[in-house]
This record gives C-alpha cells, structure tokens and sequence, in this order.
C-alpha cells in the first residue's frame, strides 16, 4: 500500500467518521430543521465496512500470519476504545438524566436491562440474528458487532484448516445469523479489492476517469437519497416484520449499490496515484502525516461522540431555531471525543502487549 493510497483511505475514514457525527447532531432536540438527509450517516457506514475488510486484507497478508496474532490486533484494538466508550456512555446518561431527566425520558428509552445492555456490548452480540440490544444511548455500537462477526468470519477462511474450513464457517453464520450476514459482501467487497491484482494494474488515465466517475456517482446516489428509494422499495417486497428485525440491515440493497461506487472510487484513486507523479498524488504524499495522525482518533470520534451530543444537548438549554447551540454542542462533542481519544487510542499497543502475555502462552499449552 503506497503512502499515497493511505493518505486517502485515512482521510476517508476521517470525513466517514464526522459525517456519522454530523447525521446524529441532525436531532431536533438540536436544531429545528433537517440539515442533512437521513441517510447521510449510515452511508458513512459502509464506507467503514468497506475499509475494514481491504485494512484487515492488508494486515493478515503483511503482519499477522497466525490466527493468535491476528486476534491480539482485533480485541487490542477494540476494546481500547470500546471498553471506554462504554464507560463513557453510562457516565454521560446517568449524569444527564440527573440534570434533564425529561430530556432523556423523551429521546431516549435504552435504560432499562442495563446488565444485559452491557453483557450483550462487552460480548459484542448486540446484533446476532433478529436480536437488536442497543448499548444505552450509543447506537453506532451496532456495527461493531457487525465487524467482529466479520472479522470471526475471515479469521476462519484465512486460518483455519483447510479440511475444516468450510464446517467451521457455517458453524459462524449460523452463530451470527441472517441480519449481519447480508451486509457481508459489503466487507468481503473490501478484501477482494485488496487482492484483485487486475484492478492494482490499472493505467492512471483510465483510473482518474473511473474515480471522477465514481465521485460524480456517490455525490448523485446521496443526492437522489437512493437508499430510502431502495429501502422503500424492500419494505414493500418483505413482509413488515422481516423488513423491521432487519434493522441497521433494512438498506441493504442500497448499501450494495453504494458500496460498489465506492470500490471504483478505490480503484480509480489508487490507479491515478500510483506512482506518486501526479499533482495530487504530490499532494497525498506531502499530507500524509498529519492525515494519519487525524484519522488516528477516528474510533474515538465514531464511539465517543453520540453519548455526548446528548449530553450536552440535555445540560445546554437555548433556542434550536439559530445555529449558536448547535454549533457549540456539535464542537464540544467533538473537541472532547479528540481529548479523550488522545487517551484512549494509545492504549492498543499496552493492551496487546498484556494480551499477547496473558492469551498466547495459554494458546500455546491448548494446542501442545
């Protein structure tokens, strides 16, 4: 992966993560009228997915060549800002439903169950099959269920033995069910990507054609809002209760469609700055850097920032007809998601480090 390509696929993840915040700050409770289509947040989503399966690509071909390493790197990484997140998501409901108690009994009503809440977070089962056990007010949890599945599912597929491969993946799909797996091409999609040499080969001339091209078409489905057109048109073809235990899944076919665009749009810009030649690919190189140490607090960004919203949304009265509350609750979201993240995101390294002593001397004696 050049420098270049992962400048852009950060800054993706970046702009991805600030535009699922800017979704949820969309609330009425905030500011009077729509500023962004509904939709506009879990179209950032798949942009996750998609990024997901081509990094998780990248790292099993180039770092983890076992199945212990490549799970000391997903539970490092997920639980350094997952466990917080949800520590943080309790402080902020519980503090905030002290000081507006109204505000939360109207907007919010995940309070209840509170030890399955946090079993079904901790565990990451949240989504499994029809279930759908939101982690108190921290909806974007959802799709880290999705990732484990995913990464559970590609884990067996790279790892496991071959004779026992295709047992072992059923074993998985029947254990995560139907829900998580129809958006699995999505993040499959993003794999495939990564080890489709024929699209690595691609001239910058036509690559720079297809990602203007792609552009033009994400701009155009966001634009049309074809997902709900999509989503309306599977509502009409499963019956109510399918379609609503779907879930965060109801808009799969738009998701599909979108996830596409984005592919080209990955294939396109890593064409055009392969060689590092062009103006933009100069450019790309020069930012690299400080792109990366941005998108380093993304997680923390995508995680921490809801519980906040409400937070501060409930404890800052003001009018939601002007732009002032909004702004400020919207910035302190942010400006504390960076500060805690600045935390939380140096905490992978030490957490792998304890797991890799604690868990692969065991592995090692399971397996002996």
């Amino acid at each position: 992966m050049t420098p270049q390509f992962s400048a852009y696929l950060d800054l993706l993840r970046l702009l991805a993560a600030l535009a699922v915040l800017l979704s949820h700050a969309n609330s009425r409770a905030l500011i009077d009228h729509s500023i962004l289509p509904q939709s506009f947040g879990h179209n950032a989503v798949v942009v996750f997915f998609l990024l997901s399966g081509y990094v998780i690509a990248y790292v099993a071909d180039v770092k983890e060549k076992t199945a212990s390493s490549y799970w000391v790197s997903r539970f490092a990484r997920i639980y350094s800002v997952a466990l917080p997140a949800l520590a943080l998501t309790l402080l902020c409901d519980l503090v905030g439903a002290a000081l507006n108690p109204g505000f939360y009994a109207g907007n919010l009503t995940t309070h209840d169950h509170w030890l399955l809440r946090l079993a079904a977070s901790l565990s990451f089962s949240n989504e499994l099959w029809f279930v759908s056990i939101m982690p108190f007010s921290n909806s974007p949890y959802w799709s880290l269920c999705y990732e484990m599945s995913y990464y559970l599912l590609f884990s067996i597929w790279a790892y496991a033995p071959a004779a026992r491969r295709g047992l072992y993946l059923m074993l998985a799909a029947l254990l995560i069910g139907p829900k998580i797996l129809i958006l699995a091409p999505i993040w499959a999609l993003g794999v495939v990507l990564y080890r489709w040499r024929a699209a690595q080969a691609l001239a910058s001339a036509p690559g720079a054609l297809l990602w203007l091209a792609s552009v033009a078409g994400i701009v155009a489905f966001q634009t049309l809002d074809l997902s709900k057109s999509l989503s309306a048109w599977t509502a009409a073809q499963l019956s109510p209760w399918l379609y609503l235990n779907l879930n965060f899944s109801k808009h799969f076919l738009g998701d599909y469609l979108l996830a596409l665009l984005i592919a080209a749009n990955f294939i396109g810009f890593r064409a055009l700055v392969r060689d590092g030649a062009s103006g933009l690919g100069a450019l790309m190189q020069r930012l690299h850097k400080p792109i990366a140490l941005a998108a380093g607090f993304t997680f923390s960004i995508y995680l921490f920032h809801l519980p906040l919203l409400h937070f501060f949304t409930a404890v800052l009265e003001g009018s939601t007809a002007g732009y002032g509350r909004y702004l400020t609750v919207v910035g302190l979201a942010l400006a504390a998601s960076v500060l805690l993240g600045s935390v939380t995101e140096t905490q992978k390294t030490p957490l792998k480090r304890w797991l890799e002593r604690q868990l692969l001397p065991r592995l090692q004696r399971w397996r002996g």
